[in-house]
């Protein structure tokens, strides 16, 4: 069956239809990861984006549902060169073809996802439709692309209830804000206490629990619609328990301090961005999915400084905060996309915890 991918400016690629066949509007964005697609597809950082694969060939070593990044995929359409109609790997459970028919996430193959790229690129990112009505057009369909925004997302994403991984070490309270499973899993297997909450959970009932540290994960969306979460991190900020952030928990401790974000032209997606740290000059390679920035020059230098930056365009990539036992980080330590670069920095959020308890 034919798909048709339509954007705001007018471009409209043919392709052919995989998963799901009904239509979906999204902000179109890219990936340029070479492996990991399943990772994508079940990053909730990812909820109201299409994504568009860099890579040509996508599907090769098929699903494994262990390397899950939560239950079910989030995205709102996935876009491909070619699809993998075999996969061959021994941990194989599934094809991409059946995991999105199953989940009803519709997505387009055999188009120049080269081409789109540069465009996303050059452009910024924008909106678009996947669709398999071939009688759509463009004067039709731009109406409900102008007027599609991601919104409040995280309340979408976020669990439900909170729940517990039992450990014998440190008690970290994790805000789920679109979490991705191996943040929890990456502080458990250190011998952890994790108890994830709902991302609308107050700071008393946070503060209540005597958490060692806190821990605020990834998420989706712009960072200026999470008003209510924001007012609850300022409280979180205001007490001595050590805090971790990452992604949108990096963004939204920078607005609850006063600082600014702003949308990146068309956002870092990928395993193999450079940061730099600033105090050793050390680049590490690192995973990251975001389309928004803290805007350094909004800081305020008795509060924060910046700790990384992104070698490429020189954005901020994460800060140190001064006076407080916190640290937040852009990028994705807990990721693997090939080197594990940074997970030493849930070894120094374990650290500020246990220097805390024994102080």
């Amino acid at each position: 069956m034919k798909a048709f991918l339509i954007l705001e400016d007018g471009h409209i690629f043919t392709g052919k239809s995989i998963g799901s066949s009904r239509e979906v509007v999204s902000e179109i964005v890219f990936n340029t990861s070479m492996t990991g697609y399943l990772e994508v597809l079940t990053d909730p950082s990812y909820a109201g984006q299409a994504v568009a694969m860099t890579y040509p060939l996508i599907g090769n070593y098929g699903i494994c549902h262990n390397d899950m990044e939560s239950q079910k995929p989030w995205l709102d359409g996935y876009i491909v060169r070619e699809l993998s109609r075999i996969p061959s790997n021994f941990r194989s459970e599934d094809t991409i073809q059946n995991f999105l028919l199953k989940h009803d996430i519709p997505g387009i193959a055999g188009i120049d996802t080269r081409a789109l790229t540069k465009l996303l690129r050059e452009s910024g990112t924008m909106n678009g439709m996947i669709t398999t009505d071939e009688n759509a057009s463009y004067e039709k369909v731009l109406p409900k692309l102008k007027a599609y925004s991601t919104g409040k997302v995280v309340e979408r994403v976020t669990c439900q209830e909170p729940f517990t991984l039992e450990g014998d070490g440190c008690r970290v309270a994790l805000l789920d804000l679109g979490a991705k499973k191996n943040i929890a899993h990456s502080l458990h297997q250190r011998g952890c206490r994790v108890t994830v909450y709902p991302a609308s959970t107050s700071a008393r009932e946070i503060c209540e629990a005597r958490p060692d540290g806190i821990m605020l994960s990834n998420g989706p969306g712009d960072p200026k619609e999470c008003t209510s979460i924001i007012e609850e991190i300022q409280k979180l900020y205001q007490t001595d328990i050590p805090i971790f952030a990452i992604c949108l928990g990096h963004q939204l401790m920078a607005l609850a301090t006063g600082a600014d974000t702003y949308k990146l032209k068309y956002g870092h997606r990928g395993g193999n961005h450079p940061v730099r740290d600033l105090e050793t000059g050390k680049v590490y390679i690192s995973s990251q999915n975001h389309g928004y920035a803290v805007d350094t020059e909004s800081l305020n230098p008795a509060i924060a400084m910046p700790a990384f930056e992104n070698v490429n365009d020189k954005t901020n990539e994460g800060l140190r905060y001064k006076g407080k036992n916190i640290f937040t980080v852009q990028f994705h330590p807990e990721a693997c996309p090939g080197p594990q670069d940074s997970s030493f920095l849930f070894d120094r959020f374990i650290q500020m915890m246990e220097v805390r308890k024994h102080a």
